[in-house]
This record gives C-alpha cells, structure tokens and sequence, in this order.
C-alpha cells in the first residue's frame, strides 16, 4: 500500500486502474487505495513483466550504468525517477578483488514515507543485476532535508513546476 509500505493481497477480479507505469513497476488504484505491483508480479494484472537491459547488452562496467540503473528506480507516487529527483547524494564505487562494490547514499521526499524501504531495495536489486557488481548497500539518510530545488529540470518541468 503506498505510502505506508504495508503489503496487501488482491483478491482476483478486483478493478484496478494503472495510474503509473514505469521502472517496471506499476502502481495502481484499488478500492480507493493506491498500491504498487512490482515487475514480478505483473503477471497478476495480466501483463508480461517488463525485462530491464542485460548489463551484457548495456556495456562494460562503468559509474554510468549505475546512474542508469538507478534512473529505472521511481517513487510509486512520483512519475519521476529517483536520480531526477535529486534522491542520490552520494555513490561511490569500490574495487573489490574481483567485482565492485558500490555504496549508495539517499533519501526521500518524506522522512516518514513508509514506501522507504522499498524504493531503496528495488536500487540495491537493480544495481546489483549489473555484471561486476559484487555487493550493493544502500543507506537511507535524512540529511540535507530533502527539497525540490535538489530535481533536476527535467524533473521539475515532468511536474508542472517550472
């Protein structure tokens, strides 16, 4: 359930509509509550889930690929992408013996938005389906407060805020 975070079953048949539909995810209306369904279970509004680009496809490892990842990643509420956002403050990439490790600093919007866990679990998942990415940790920090002056101006054009 968005924005709690909280899981809940759809019973079959249920009406739902798509009001968002991107990263792969897709986040719905139901019953007059919003939810999202991931990838994986896109099967249950009937729809072939949406396969991201293999690394093998993207390239040799670079930071680039995981800027891009992590601009798959959405906030289910915001039809922006997390990078666009402004929600990355700091990646870092570390050499390992034989892969990376990549370390990620963010936040979101709302410091009490139960959605928190998820959004920072689906950047660890993405960015670790890159080849050569050995480990992944992503931390959730509050400091700056986020702001809108932090989106970028493509963002904030999507938005209507410009």
């Amino acid at each position: 359930m968005v924005p709690s975070g909280d899981e809940v079953k759809l019973i079959a048949g249920n009406l739902v509509r798509i009001t968002q539909a991107l990263g792969g995810n897709y986040t719905i209306l139901v019953n007059g509550n919003m939810a999202q369904i991931t990838a994986e279970n896109a099967d249950a509004l009937g729809l072939e889930a949406e396969h991201d680009k293999s690394s093998a496809e993207q390239g040799v490892f670079s930071e680039q690929l995981v800027w891009d990842q992590l601009k798959t990643c959405y906030d289910p509420e915001i039809p922006v992408n997390i990078v666009d956002l402004g929600l990355i403050y700091d990646l870092k990439i570390t050499d390992g013996d034989d892969d990376k490790f990549v370390e990620i600093k963010m936040t979101l919007t709302a410091p009490g938005c139960g959605m928190g866990p998820m959004i920072a679990g689906e950047a660890e998942r993405k960015v670790r389906d890159i080849d050569g990415v050995g480990d992944v940790m992503v931390e959730l920090v509050w400091e700056p407060m986020w702001d809108r002056n932090m989106m970028s101006e493509a963002a904030q054009l999507e938005l209507g805020m410009l």
